[in-house]
């Protein structure tokens, strides 16, 4: 075995490639974005001709790594937790279809909301889809129970749901890695009508899915990946999910702590163990990061005599990441803090670059809207976000991908003139093209602003969808060409820009402004690179 230092997501990335995958599918969300492109930039990847392009979308990624399934092929699918949202429709139903290569979807949770709107965790979705979810706690086991999530999708034939977090997926560590697998050879499932969800097809399946429900349970209870550790102090128990058992072990070393702990990393939930540990102590902790997901499953499958404690008791906060002061203060333990960090400069907030076009084209929104009064200005998510703050102060809402389009015309439903929504180009291409068609059927009094940079440039700079492709695009969508513009988002085009976007306001129908200036990180990497 070879041992090279890697990321959480790269050590993920490395076991899919070492577990003979064909493809993997996925759209740009921190912090699963690095997955994708280790296996891009991977020799062994590029000489095996494995999949790794960008998706429009996570459904679009979730659907194609399933059709590579039906084909035989081994599939890794990446999202973050929001991003799994956008799949469901497609991961829900792949539980009831099943898999034929075997198939593994990656959900990257962001607890805290470090680039994310809220906290959700992905754990509830392998729970309502009935699926196998895994949790590692390290590099290593990111390493290893990505293997191990491919042997279980095969031999379930069903997909398996792994789940990470944003510490573990951005910090490294070192990883043995085992030899690599052949990929598996094209081959059609047996049963033509596997993958026909009608519902004389889907209730056949669905029993299925519930039939082979206690073979993973016990699978949970004996594969190893979830283990009863013994302890002498049983006035109290800990469970520890995933990387919360790095967080208990610091402070049990710290403080010489000796209670009995069962660590979680293979669901469905290991009931005999978690029974086993609370037969055998007073009251149980339950640690986990994110949601206090298998806090309100043990409450029900324990009886109401055993005490739990954890994110639903108040004895660890409801919301934000765990670490080992709160595990610490949870145990009614005080660590040693360090002196404060002093306020040498003053925290300043994220900020638009130097030089991008976003910037233009919030000078000429605001001057070409101050005469109708604020709040009228609906956005999406994406490096022009930052249009919010100061000093800008351009956009009123960011709710989640593509919903800038169809808020706005919710608005101009209502009555609001006028009404604008500001998007990305990667963005549009994700989600915002059926809000414009939408728009489009209606002819809804609306002014929706594309800020084109021709990448996806908050998760890094990854190719665009909709690169050189916008207005044609929304000609095929059916704006009318007289309404359908592309403007030079630089400031001695400023006042031009102001004009049309002024114009374009006042149209009682749908106009789309397409202002295109490339990414000057982007530009800024192609002109290092050709000058080498």
């Amino acid at each position: 075995m070879k041992k090279i230092v890697l990321l959480g997501d790269e050590a993920i990335a490395q076991g899919a490639i070492d577990s003979g995958i064909s493809g993997v599918y996925a759209y740009p969300g921190t912090p699963s974005t690095e997955i994708t492109e280790y296996i891009q930039a991977s020799k062994t990847a590029q000489e095996r001709k494995i999949h790794s392009d960008w998706s429009a979308n996570e459904k679009t990624a979730m659907e194609a790594a399933l059709g590579m399934s039906y084909a035989g092929k081994r599939a890794l699918v990446c999202m973050k937790h929001v991003g799994l949202n956008v799949a469901a429709d497609a991961f829900i139903n792949s539980a009831i279809t099943g898999v034929n290569g075997g198939l593994v979807v990656l959900a990257a949770d962001d607890p805290s909301m470090h680039s994310s709107q809220n906290e959700q965790d992905s754990r509830f979705y392998g729970k309502f889809s009935l699926l196998t979810v895994l949790e590692p706690a390290d590099q290593q086991e990111c390493y290893d129970l990505t293997r191990m999530a491919f042997e279980l999708s095969e031999k379930y034939r069903l997909p398996v749901l792994l789940r990470v977090t944003t510490r573990l997926a951005h910090s490294r560590s070192g990883v043995y890695c085992q030899d690599a697998q052949p990929e598996n050879s094209m081959k059609l499932p047996d049963d033509s009508t596997q993958f026909i969800l009608l519902p004389v097809f889907a209730r056949k399946r669905y029993k299925s899915l519930l039939e082979m429900q206690p073979v993973m349970e016990e699978d949970a209870e004996k594969m190893g990946q979830n283990r009863l550790i013994e302890g002498g102090d049983r006035s109290l128990g800990i469970v520890a999910c995933g990387i919360a058992y790095n967080y208990y072990m610091e402070i049990a070393q710290q403080f010489g702590l000796d209670y009995p702990m069962l660590k979680i990393a293979h669901y469905p939930v290991p009931r005999k163990m978690v029974r086993s540990l609370a037969d055998s102590t007073e009251t149980l902790l339950i640690l986990e990061e994110g949601y206090p997901v298998l806090e309100e499953m043990l409450a029900g499958l324990l009886e109401t005599k055993y005490l739990i404690s954890g994110r639903l008791s108040g004895a660890v906060p409801r919301d934000g990441e765990l670490n080992p002061g709160i595990v610490a203060a949870a145990l009614g333990l005080e660590i040693r803090k360090g002196m404060p960090v002093p306020e040498v400069v003053t925290a300043r907030p994220p900020a638009l670059c130097q030089g991008c076009g976003h910037i233009d084209m919030y000078r000429a929104l605001n001057d070409a809207i101050e005469p109708y009064g604020p709040g009228r200005v609906f956005s999406d998510i994406g490096c022009y976000t930052l249009g919010a703050l100061p000093p800008y102060n351009a956009i009123n809402s960011c709710v989640d991908m593509g919903a800038s389009v169809t808020m706005a015309k919710g608005a101009s439903d209502a009555g609001l003139r006028p009404a604008v929504a500001v998007i990305g180009d990667s963005t549009f291409t994700h989600s915002g093209m059926t809000g414009l068609l939408d728009a489009v059927v209606e002819q809804t009094p609306v002014t929706i602003i594309i800020s084109d940079n021709s990448t996806t440039g908050m998760t890094g700079g990854q190719k665009s969808h909709a690169t050189s492709r916008l207005y044609n695009i929304c000609k095929g969508l059916g704006v009318e060409e007289e309404h359908l513009i592309e403007i030079d988002p630089l400031r001695k085009h400023h006042d031009e820009n102001t004009r049309i976007i002024a114009a374009e306001l006042k149209y009682d129908g749908v106009s789309v402004i397409i202002s295109k200036r490339e990414c000057i990180q982007t530009a800024l990497r192609r002109k290092k690179s050709a000058a080498k």
